[in-house]
């Protein structure tokens, strides 16, 4: 009977959990939403500035220019909200982890985060302008360049997805080796066949233009590196901390 209460317990406090994630999510979208149209021209910014003169983004169907910006809304808002979230969902296992989990996930969990935003912040910035530079300058003459505006949102959260999974490297790094499952030795031996597989995925997830290739290709394997590194750092002082002991 014991048990039961403390699954119904759990099964509570998880559906209190979700319904505050919900609802800090909703809050600040219906705040975003006056500002819908403005925040999806911020994010076409890097297209609109390489489109040629007479350039522009289209709508193809009636009600694309009233929810393309709101769901560009809600992804915004589902972003800003990640600190509650995360504080939410640490509120809920917390309890259940020993004291080295506990220190081992929160830090991991912060980084993953910040290395989320800093691979999108570098797709937006230093990605776009090149990509778009790019397809634009390679239509024929007296082809009019006019993207549709839901189609373009789509593969701006391609790329999005794509450089934020590529900035988690070091995280997926440390994670390995604290696991167990491989030895940093194995990932320095490993090098070779990352960077080949860096940039075969960037030929993969990028337009077809070597600079992209390069820019998702080469972040990737030096963040390989900076996992590396930390997970080194990581061990030596485990293995200090023990003799110690």
């Amino acid at each position: 009977m014991t048990t039961q209460n403390n699954l119904f317990s759990h099964l509570v406090e998880m559906r209190d959990r979700l319904l505050r994630i919900v609802i800090g999510i909703l809050l600040i979208s219906f705040a975003l939403f006056p500002f819908a149209n403005e925040i999806y021209h911020i994010l076409a910014t890097p297209l609109l500035n390489s489109l040629p003169v007479g350039g522009q983004m289209i709508a193809t169907e009636v009600t694309t220019p009233f929810f393309v910006p709101m769901k560009m809304v809600l992804l915004v808002a589902f972003l800003l909200a990640s600190p509650h979230t995360l504080y939410q969902v640490w509120a809920f296992i917390a309890p259940g982890l020993y004291n080295n989990e506990r220190r081992l996930i929160a830090p991991l969990v912060i980084s993953s985060v910040l290395l989320l935003i800093s691979g999108m912040a570098f797709a937006y910035f230093l990605v776009f302008p090149v990509v778009f530079g790019f397809i634009t300058s390679t239509a024929p003459e007296g082809v009019a360049v006019m993207t549709d505006i839901s189609k373009y949102l789509d593969f701006a959260i391609s790329l999005f997805i794509a450089f934020g999974l590529a900035f988690e490297t070091p995280v997926v790094v440390v994670l390995l080796v604290k696991a167990g499952v491989v030895s940093i030795e194995a990932l320095r031996n490993a090098r070779s066949y990352v960077i080949v597989g860096a940039f075969a995925l960037g030929a993969v997830v990028t337009p077809p233009d070597v600079i992209s290739q390069f820019m998702l290709a080469i972040p990737m394997w030096l963040l390989y590196e900076v996992g590396i590194l930390v997970a080194s750092i990581s061990k030596n002082k485990v293995q200090i901390r023990a003799k110690q002991l």
